[in-house]
């Protein structure tokens, strides 16, 4: 399966773009403790690896690649999320 295609079904995933709608909730809460972009890297990672090895296992996909393609479509949907966020944010 081409990158691309991958890509592209990781960025409709809904359950990786529910988890990633929790990680910016969850690092809105945790801001004034923690840096911002602590947990919003390491969540990143942690979605981008957990898809794979739990949901994905049997898939024909080799897990290295759709880690890193994952890691990519996560930076890309928490990116979309953030400019949401902040254009809230702006607005309200």
């Amino acid at each position: 399966m081409p990158y691309l295609d991958i890509y592209l079904a990781q960025l409709i995933d809904p359950f990786r773009i529910g988890l990633l709608i929790a990680l910016v909730l969850t690092a809105a809460n945790t801001a004034q403790t923690l840096n911002r972009w602590i947990p919003i890297a390491l969540g990143i990672v942690f979605v981008a690896v957990l898809i794979p090895l739990s949901i994905g296992a049997n898939s024909a996909i080799d897990t290295p690649t759709s880690v890193l393609v994952g890691l990519a479509s996560n930076a890309t949907i928490l990116a979309v999320l953030l400019g949401a966020k902040a254009l809230y944010s702006r607005l309200a």
